[in-house]
């Protein structure tokens, strides 16, 4: 009996703590007026602090360290406006709640670890989401009053922690737009936009600055830094970094991949020696900094700890570049990449792609390339090996180049020409998509893998034609227009078609097309076209016997018992009572003359049966 009481007793304390979690709200019309009058200093696991937007930016700045759980996190959230709009926090003149003592408050608008008040710890299982940090620059008022930011300031700066994640925030006109130092372990980065940091004529500035132990990036978009800021935009010096589904444009170099220089531990983490980046596009604009899209090893100069393994695969590549591109630099020969089922586009001619700078040992199979690419630009010191499988084409073939659209068409030579991928990589799944913008849907499947960060599927495309109008949806979802739409499905997906005319008198009068679209129900292996036409229906919508009416109620109240009541496939707004005790039969979907049924008619309205019988066919009812 004792033992039973005290699993009693245990269960009620852990109820009552996940009980007792608080939620403070911050914002016009909340509870706490500004981001200082939150008492950060006492933040438990489970507390949300919701900072509602206003149209003015939060001039302030804080520190978090403090720690949640795996199944409570601590979560500071933004709350968008009605338009969408991130709450935005700026950090030049910001003040800081004098509850709050913190050191390297110059590095950043939000410090997460390394605090005198709160005392002093590891911050765990903290989530920062939908906040918009701008401006870390100039002054701002601290502990010591007046102070300035440090040019390397960065919209959040996490200097030690646990479990972090950061996510669907924009990080814009700072420093550095995001750093985590090497204190911090499980970092997780995904869905941010992060553009127009750095500072101008520097290379020491980034978009992302990081250094962790196992460092997840996934769904951000990467944007050009500021003009004339020569910053890289992803640079990274973490173990166990992952890398995968990103949109990432612009910089001196896209990746920026190199040695661990403040930790130790990090150098000798297992998972330093093997870095995987997968499902990406890298986007390199005309004249922007360096020619290489990636930089992989180190540039301390203490090569002994430099990285060893680079996988990169099924990424799409894309350089806009006049002149030479290089895909890949490796740090020296201990250095190694496995390039394989790439999109690789120079826009250039094709022997304006070098695929090594020099050094290290890079083999590559099962990409495709513009015909004339070759192994380096200045000669290769290390050793380049081709496993075979490449397909050279002029195009890709992607959906809209012009407009960074790089899906694929149909005629694609990436198409189910994938090879096989390293045993290494097995647990790290093509399973995503990047989805324009900062978000991602699952890869379809079919029977062979394609090249590139995006796997064919064929395009449904609605023209809507007639003298009538109505809505095409489609099961599953993707299809909603009154005139002309187009959506991407799966390959070999079934979609069902469905018609609705607006009410007033327009009438479906069938489909046409291609020939898969007869009766709205298509097996989708290609690219197809359907039409769909509403006609205006000059006549009554209901007939019993050759004699028509304007209203159903009508009809039905001049039919005899055991007659079929034909209607014209339009959407029918009215309430239809039976109160005859008659049996009638209902049948939707003919056209104006009432001789053929293309669809199915749809009322908008009450059908009430309170004597008599109705039998209905192809009858929807709103």
């Amino acid at each position: 009996m004792l033992k039973r009481a005290l699993k009693i007793s245990v269960v009620f304390l852990l109820l009552s703590s996940a009980a007792f979690a608080a939620d403070y709200h911050v914002g016009p019309g909340q509870t706490y007026s500004n981001i200082g009058d939150v008492p950060w200093e006492s933040l438990a696991a489970g507390d949300t602090v919701s900072i509602h937007a206003r149209q003015t930016p939060y001039l302030e700045k804080w520190v978090l360290n403090r720690t949640g759980t795996a199944a409570d996190p601590i979560t500071v959230r933004g709350v968008p406006d009605i338009n969408g709009i991130l709450p935005t926090i700026h950090g030049e003149d910001a003040t800081t709640r004098s509850q709050l003592n913190y050191w390297n408050e110059e590095r950043g608008i939000l410090k997460i670890g390394g605090s005198n008040s709160p005392p002093d710890g590891t911050p765990a299982y903290i989530v920062v989401e939908n906040l918009h940090f701008r401006r870390a620059r100039g002054g701002f008022t601290g502990r010591s009053g007046a102070s300035s930011y440090l040019t390397n300031a960065s919209g959040i700066y996490v200097e030690k922690g646990d479990h972090i994640t950061v996510r669907n925030c924009i990080f814009e006109d700072n420093g550095n737009g995001l750093f985590v130092a090497a204190a911090t372990t499980n970092m997780v980065i995904e869905g941010n936009y992060i553009f127009g940091n750095g500072n101008v004529g520097s290379y020491y500035e980034h978009n992302t600055y990081t250094e962790a132990r196992n460092i997840l990036y996934q769904f951000n978009r990467f944007g050009p830094l500021c003009s004339g800021c020569g910053g890289n935009n992803l640079k990274d010096r973490s173990s166990g970094t992952v890398i995968r589904f990103n949109w990432i444009e612009g910089g001196n170099r896209q990746l920026d991949l190199v040695d661990a220089e403040d930790s130790i531990d990090i150098v000798n983490d297992p998972a330093y020696q093997e870095t995987f980046v997968y499902g990406n596009i890298l986007i390199e604009p005309d004249g922007d900094g360096n020619s290489q899209i990636l930089h992989f090893g180190g540039d301390s100069g203490t090569t002994a700890d430099y990285r060893g393994m680079l996988f990169f695969w099924n990424n799409t590549v894309v350089s806009k570049r006049s002149g030479n591109t290089t895909l890949l630099r490796l740090s020296t020969n201990a250095q190694s990449a496995d390039v394989r089922n790439n999109i690789i586009y120079v826009t250039a001619n094709g022997n304006r792609l070098a695929l090594s700078d020099s050094a290290g040992m890079l083999q590559f199979g099962w990409n495709l390339f513009k015909p004339g690419f070759v192994y380096s630009h200045s000669g290769v010191t290390g050793v380049v090996t081709d496993l075979g499988g490449n397909v050279t084409a002029e195009s890709p073939s992607f959906v809209d180049e012009p407009n960074q659209d790089y899906r694929l068409t149909a005629l694609s030579a990436a198409r189910n020409a994938s090879g096989p991928l390293p045993s290494e990589v097995a647990a790290y799944q093509l399973n995503q998509e990047y989805l324009k913008h900062q978000a991602s849907r699952s890869r379809p499947v079919d029977a062979k893998l394609d090249i590139g960060a995006f796997e064919y599927q064929p395009m449904l495309s609605i023209l809507v034609s007639g003298s009538g109008s109505g809505i095409i949806t489609s099961s599953p979802g993707g299809i909603t227009c009154g005139l002309q739409c187009s959506s991407y499905f799966p390959l070999g997906s079934n979609i069902f078609l469905s018609a609705t005319p607006d009410a007033g008198g327009s009438l479906f009068s069938g489909w046409g097309g291609s020939a898969d679209c007869s009766y709205g129900v298509i097996l989708l292996n290609s690219d197809i076209t359907c039409t769909a036409t509403f006609d205006l229906c000059p006549g009554k919508p209901a007939s019993v016997g050759g004699v028509t009416y304007d209203l159903i109620k009508d009809a039905c109240t001049n039919a005899s018992s055991v007659d079929t009541i034909l209607l014209t496939a339009v959407n029918h707004q009215e309430d239809v009572e039976l109160a005859s005790g008659k049996t009638i039969k209902l049948e939707g979907g003919y056209d104006c003359g009432f001789g053929t049924r293309v669809s199915q008619t749809t009322i908008t309205g009450s059908v009430m049966i309170s004597s008599g019988t109705v039998t209905v066919d192809r009858i929807v009812l709103r």
